[in-house]
């Protein structure tokens, strides 16, 4: 059986663990079961969520029995860590629907095929809807010093701002309840989860400990930051969601694309499952051959391919190709090429009429009018990919893609649209 561990450490991807010989052990004379959760505080994971996820997926590669639970029942109290201000509570009816939504991102990652590794998808409102306050009171709450509860980070952090409410100061004990109950249905050794977690999931260790008398587990993953000091998994337009409806394809391969070359290798090594020789070949290209951007490209074919399938990575380098000059506009789908003009300068007119160089002043691949008929004069301005020459020239609904759109671009490089609305 793999070591999972010396896998994770040469992938620099664990932040803290509670007794790493003990849980080397533990997995040595294995297979254990180890469960990741998931809360629905949107209606879609995010690329942060996507490292976790990944944890979990090579502990099953791995050989080991991975839970995946999504949070209905947590989902509906808030989660305190890393926030400032207390969350809004949405309606049973939202969370409900965002579990089904997340439930079948989950399920994508992990095999659930019969045998020792098979997948378990599970909600934690399955047991929390029947415990009663008197219950959770006596069973789980009285093995909880309120003064242990109140130095966790996630607590201590928000009194001294502007406090937390009694809802999200007891989260903590219904994760942990999550993992007493996950340990006495499955045999669950092991929970994984970001390292902004790691006092929910201690809790939890403590809970089994203090009501069953068992030594089990906790590993959390490295946040994750980028080299320039943004925030990992944002963009201009917001989070960088596993949702294709919430972020595109093409949006979602462009992200990882312009991957910074500072952070380009760690990405590799946290969101993929290169071997350490095919990684250190492309950390050799970034080092010798950084404007080929051979590493950003695998990482985006990669992760495009994992996320939303190898037909979606064909339309997404085809629309990447097309809108520079290399391949057909006319054989993109509308979606694709909507997708695309999203991540490009663009304006929406309400009818066509206006000269090109008009156009392509409004895109603002220009600054002016004027700039627009130099950029003509000079030979390097394009509409679909043809080449305009006539200043006065004024498109027509035969140069309309899908009857809406109009690719724009100056010289070789800058691309931006026009959609008649």
């Amino acid at each position: 059986m793999a070591d999972i561990l010396d896998e994770l450490e040469w992938r620099d991807v664990i932040a803290q663990t509670t007794d790493i010989d003990a849980l080397r052990k533990a997995l040595a004379d294995g297979p254990i079961t180890v469960y990741a959760g998931f809360d629905p505080t949107a209606p879609s994971l995010h690329v942060g969520n996507l490292a976790t996820l990944l944890i979990l997926t090579r502990f099953q590669r791995a050989g080991h029995r991975p839970i995946g639970l999504v949070g209905g029942a947590t989902g509906l109290i808030g989660d305190p860590s890393g926030r400032s201000t207390e969350r809004a509570l949405n309606s049973s009816d939202i969370v409900a629907e965002w579990v089904s939504r997340i439930r079948v991102q989950v399920e994508k990652f992990l095999s659930f095929e019969e045998g020792p590794t098979a997948a378990t998808l599970v909600s934690n409102l399955d047991w929390t809807a029947k415990l009663s306050a008197i219950d959770f009171l006596r069973d789980v709450g009285k093995h909880f010093p309120v003064n242990r509860m109140l130095a966790r980070e996630s607590v201590s952090a928000r009194l001294s701002g502007e406090g937390l409410s009694y809802t999200e100061f007891s989260y903590q004990i219904l994760q942990a309840n999550d993992y007493l109950e996950l340990y006495r249905r499955h045999g669950c050794m092991l929970q994984v989860g970001g390292s902004d977690q790691w006092g929910n999931i201690t809790a939890g260790v403590d809970l089994i400990r203090r009501v069953e008398g068992a030594h089990v587990h906790a590993l959390t993953g490295k946040l994750i930051t980028k080299a320039d000091g943004t925030k990992f998994g944002k963009t201009a337009g917001g989070a960088v969601w596993l949702d294709p409806a919430l972020t595109s394809p093409y949006a979602f391969y462009q992200y990882w694309l312009n991957a910074d070359d500072r952070d380009v290798v760690r990405f590799l090594k946290v969101f993929t499952f290169r071997t350490r020789e095919e990684i250190d070949e492309l950390e050799k290209a970034v080092a010798e051959r950084p404007a080929a951007r051979e590493a950003q490209r695998a990482l985006a074919e990669d992760l495009t391919t994992l996320v939303h399938g190898a037909d979606e990575l064909a339309r997404v380098i085809a629309a990447s190709r097309a809108l520079f000059g290399q391949g057909s506009l006319g054989e993109l789908d509308a979606r694709t090429l909507e997708s695309a003009l999203a991540e490009v300068p663009k304006a929406v007119v309400p009818a066509l009429g206006a000269p090109y160089v008009e156009l392509l002043a409004q895109s603002g691949l220009v600054e002016s009018k004027s700039a627009a008929r130099r950029a003509v004069k000079e030979g390097g301005a394009y509409l679909n990919n043809v080449k305009i020459t006539d200043e006065e020239y004024v498109p027509s609904a035969d140069d309309l893609l899908h009857g809406r759109f109009l690719v724009l671009r100056r010289g070789k490089k800058t691309v931006g649209g026009i959609e008649v609305a």
